[in-house]
């Protein structure tokens, strides 16, 4: 679907899937996380219908403004914007793995996504996780222009190698990025469990790590 045609489809407003669960720990963390095999040692999410349902700089208006449970933002209309239903488990059982998180996105206002990832939060049982969504993320590449830029500034700042990052998005244009040795895989209606499973499962299979660790 193209970008007009998805701004089309959603002009309704409608944000009925933007709530997080209450708690990270109440969907459990992917299979593939604790199936014995190896993991990539860096995810990477993109933004805009990969972690929420909205391109944030076309559906929402600024300022934003946290609401008391943290679980969504409202912006200046009072409309309310927040993660796919998995995103918090996603991120709580990747931080419990040891695994860093970045984010790359290409989005016109990087300003209101930086606010919008520091007003939602991540509920957890554990004492030690951080509330701030994103305090989650490692690494964060904000700001118009290649997908290619912000892998290679990631690359750079972390030292982790290209084959070791799995990146989500849900444009198949930034496939580019597989030309540096970045696994993409290409999410449909947002990141959830299964889909990270599939991914983890297409990074083993491109890197050939199929195998358990001794």
């Amino acid at each position: 679907m193209t970008r007009r045609n998805r701004l089309s489809a959603d002009s309704s407003g409608d944000t009925s899937t933007t709530t997080t669960t209450t708690l990270a720990e109440s969907i459990p963390q992917p299979a593939s996380f604790s199936d014995g095999l190896p993991l990539p040692k860096m995810i990477v999410f993109d933004l805009d219908y990969t972690l929420w349902p909205f391109w944030v700089d076309t559906h929402v208006t600024g300022p934003l403004k946290g609401t008391k449970d943290g679980l969504t933002v409202k912006d200046r209309y009072g409309e309310g914007y927040g993660f796919y239903r998995d995103v918090a488990a996603v991120l709580a059982s990747s931080r419990s793995k040891g695994i860093l998180i970045g984010a790359a996105s290409r989005t016109c206002t990087p300003d209101l996504a930086n606010s919008m990832l520091s007003l939602l939060t991540v509920p957890s049982t554990s004492p030690s996780s951080p509330k701030n969504a994103r305090a989650y993320f490692d690494f964060l590449e904000i700001y118009p222009g290649s997908k290619t830029t912000h892998f290679q500034r990631i690359h750079k700042n972390s030292g982790i190698p290209y084959e070791e990052m799995l990146f989500f998005d849900d444009e198949s244009r930034n496939r580019n990025v597989e030309e540096l040795g970045v696994v993409m895989y290409l999410v449909r209606d947002g990141v959830t469990r299964a889909e990270v499973d599939r991914g983890v499962e297409s990074w083993r299979k491109r890197n050939k790590r199929t195998e358990k660790e001794s």
